[in-house]
């Protein structure tokens, strides 16, 4: 029997909190819980999102590693193939989907941007290149805040996904 459409959103905010709070690395755990929910697999797109944690590199600039784990996978659902890269036209599903999981993001949390995040949950930005501050941000409860926005987002993902998976099959028929 196939999962209901709410478990497979539920599905996905649990392995990604859940593996964000095991593992960290926030566009990574993101990426694994949309892929899980959606019973996906892809090594080499989970590996390329690494380097986006914490903005980018565990800097804090840039957004959120979680929306680069969404974005993540829906280029790779939607996206355009490099067999069509001289076809401008094929990139705008892609980013369409994308600006709707950003404003989805916006709406709730009102940036995107990691350092305004923490900021904001927080009252302070954490280097987390740094080991005092890592430890400090631990303590200030960041893992927590952190895996339940992956979760989150992991969620918004795979709801845009699914709602653009039921436009094509009606659009089909």
């Amino acid at each position: 029997m196939a999962a209901s459409r709410e478990q497979v959103l539920e599905t996905a905010f649990n392995a990604a909190k859940q593996y964000e709070m095991k593992s960290g690395g926030c566009p990574q755990c993101t990426l694994a819980g949309i892929f899980d929910a959606l019973e996906v697999q892809n090594d080499d797109v989970f590996r390329a999102a690494t380097g986006l944690a914490d903005g980018v590199g565990l800097t804090g600039e840039g957004h959120c590693g979680a929306i680069s784990g969404g974005v993540l996978a829906i280029g790779y659902l939607f996206g355009r193939k490099k067999k069509d890269f001289g076809d401008m036209f094929k990139l705008v599903e892609a980013n369409l989907l994308s600006k709707k999981l950003l404003d989805r993001f916006m709406e709730k949390y009102g940036t995107c941007r990691c350092a305004d995040l923490q900021t904001a949950f927080f009252g302070r930005f954490f280097n987390l290149l740094d080991p005092n501050d890592l430890n400090a941000a631990m303590e200030a409860g960041m893992l927590e805040r952190c895996s339940t926005l992956a979760g989150e987002v992991a969620r918004m993902t795979t709801e845009i996904i699914l709602e653009a998976r039921e436009k094509k099959e009606l659009s089909t028929k």
